[in-house]
């Protein structure tokens, strides 16, 4: 039987009791409608859960004492980090929260020049803020005891720079790491390199809804990545990442 699951920001030990959030103590009280005794399961995001049980519920908080821990993971086979052209917020939303369920480990919001939101320095704190409690409530939902990242968001020249810095840190065989950008035009699909094992690493870079320039794209390949289509159909930016995520997974991952 599942249990309702809560995010704890720290250190969680056997036999502890622990004062949940008050996030966490609004959906206990007002949505979920728990009682003293109810089962619950907790998670920090550094791996493993904890089963627990409601001890007391007052005005002031929820209480809840560990019984053990259960080193249970369902984390994807492999890394997977998306890079988002940032889009508007009901997208962007959308793709955070889909994309945590899916399995993607970091979230890395792309400012491009077609992008038509604009996060000035304070705005953008405030949207990683969000997009993450968004990832913590995924997390909560599909079982996932590792929190992803959502990464402050980057111009795209200087996130590929860094990215061909990192490159260079990692194994040379292509098979274990790929990088792709999904293009309608591109010439190859997932199916070219069905032959890959051992994937280790995959990189995703997705634009926003007006796609990147041509010297955007020109930009990305000197980069080193390999551009990825997704059948004959052009997909809207808040499907394209979701969806190549989804085959990724049928087709390298635990699906």
């Amino acid at each position: 039987m599942t249990y309702p699951r809560f995010y704890y920001p720290g250190q969680i030990d056997v036999g502890q009791v622990i004062e949940l959030p008050t996030s966490a103590m609004h959906h206990v009280v007002r949505v979920l409608r728990l009682k003293q005794g109810n089962k619950v399961t907790l998670f920090n995001g550094e791996g493993g859960e904890f089963p627990a049980f409601i001890e007391r519920i007052s005005k002031t908080g929820v209480l809840v004492l560990t019984e053990k821990y259960l080193d249970v993971e369902r984390e994807s086979p492999f890394q997977i980090t998306l890079a988002q052209g940032i889009c508007t917020s009901v997208k962007m939303d959308w793709i955070v929260q889909k994309t945590v369920e899916l399995g993607v480990g970091n979230i890395q919001p792309i400012a491009a020049k077609r992008s038509l939101v604009k996060l000035s320095d304070e705005r953008a704190i405030k949207r990683v803020r969000h997009w993450q409690q968004i990832a913590i409530s995924a997390c909560e939902q599909c079982g996932r005891n590792r929190l992803p990242k959502v990464l402050p968001p980057m111009f795209l020249p200087d996130w590929l720079d860094r990215q061909m810095v990192e490159q260079k840190n990692l194994s040379n065989e292509i098979s274990h790491n790929l990088f792709f950008m999904l293009s309608p035009i591109a010439e190859k699909g997932l199916g070219d390199f069905s032959k890959f094992s051992s994937i280790v690493n995959i990189t995703l870079l997705v634009g926003p809804e007006g796609g990147f320039t041509s010297e955007e794209k020109a930009v990305v390949l000197v980069a080193g990545f390999i551009p990825l289509r997704l059948g004959r159909r052009t997909l809207r930016t808040e499907s394209a990442a979701l969806a190549a995520i989804a085959a990724i997974q049928a087709l390298w991952g635990d699906y």
